[in-house]
């Protein structure tokens, strides 16, 4: 599979000297980058671009030679596939915790009962890949809950919780261009159901926690949101809207939005885990989440 597109996305103009750093690395492996769109700021996002052609299909250990030289100028890159048509884009499906927002509200719950730590480790061994059930994860990070006040929950949102930097901008600009949006969480529909409201997102789906007498009982109700739920929901919208899985966007930042993201038109990851990005189209370290709207353009 070749790509089409090299595309690089800052907060400042493009580096001349990054470009030069790349092309020059890009040689050593018998590819060239033709300029194809000179730099262009986009005043409605104050984001700059440009973009190349590629010579050929950039292995793994290219992809991230080039991303970690761009790195350096502040700059991510997007490699785009040659069949990727922006327009034909109808969906975009993405992940909440440390994705939309900022945080991972299982960890902030498990710090009103002094659990804090104990859950944020099982949670980051499970967004790098480390632990491979996200169901069997959930499950023991949801029991170290047991007893924690059903309040906690609104605390969380309202003190901790705040949209990821471009979320709002992503998702008006994704309605007004009249695509589907999809939240898929192995988080809590509590969460999801109060960004369903802020920003007006078509559907979403999450886990739901079950609490008894005001307090968490340390289990979950129905069926657990897991990577293969979430690649299950993306699916069964587009086939509703009468596309397929390459006609979406996916956004996530876990080893668990894997499956979601393999085979999408456009796979981002937002300051992801190592084995995420290496997987994805794009990846977001130094842009907002409303930067893949450029992708579209």
């Amino acid at each position: 599979m070749s790509y089409q597109s090299l595309v690089a996305i800052s907060q400042s103009p493009i580096s001349e000297k990054m470009v030069f750093e790349l092309k020059e690395h890009a040689s050593k492996f018998a590819v060239s980058l033709h300029t194809s769109d000179s730099q262009t700021t986009h005043t409605h996002t104050h984001y700059h671009s440009a973009r190349w052609e590629i010579s050929q299909h950039l292995d793994v250990p290219h992809r991230e030679l080039l991303r970690g030289i761009a790195g350096g100028f502040n700059t991510d890159l997007c490699f785009l596939r040659p069949e990727i048509k922006p327009g034909a884009i109808k969906v975009l499906a993405m992940d909440m915790d440390s994705t939309l927002i900022n945080i991972e509200c299982i960890d902030e719950i498990a710090d009103f009962n002094g659990k804090k730590s104990a859950v944020a480790q099982i949670t980051e061994a499970t967004m790098c890949g480390e632990i491979k059930d996200f169901k069997e994860s959930l499950r023991r990070r949801v029991a170290l809950l047991e007893g924690v006040s059903a309040d906690s929950l609104e605390s969380v949102f309202l003190e901790r919780l705040r949209p990821n930097p471009g979320a709002a901008e992503l998702l008006a600009g994704a309605h007004e261009r009249g695509i589907f949006t999809l939240l898929v969480s192995g988080g809590f529909t509590f969460f999801t159901e109060k960004l369903r409201q802020q920003f007006g997102l078509k559907q979403t789906q999450a886990n739901t926690l079950e609490i008894i007498d005001g307090k968490l009982t340390g289990q979950v109700l129905g069926e657990i949101v897991d990577g293969a739920a979430k690649a299950a929901y993306l699916d069964r919208a587009c086939l509703e809207l009468g596309c397929t899985k390459e006609n979406s966007v996916t956004m996530g930042d876990g080893a668990n939005d894997l499956i979601m993201m393999n085979g999408s038109g456009i796979s981002v990851a937002y300051k992801a885990k190592p084995v995420v990005k290496e997987k994805a189209d794009a990846a977001f370290d130094h842009v907002g989440l409303d930067a893949a709207l450029l992708l579209l353009a």
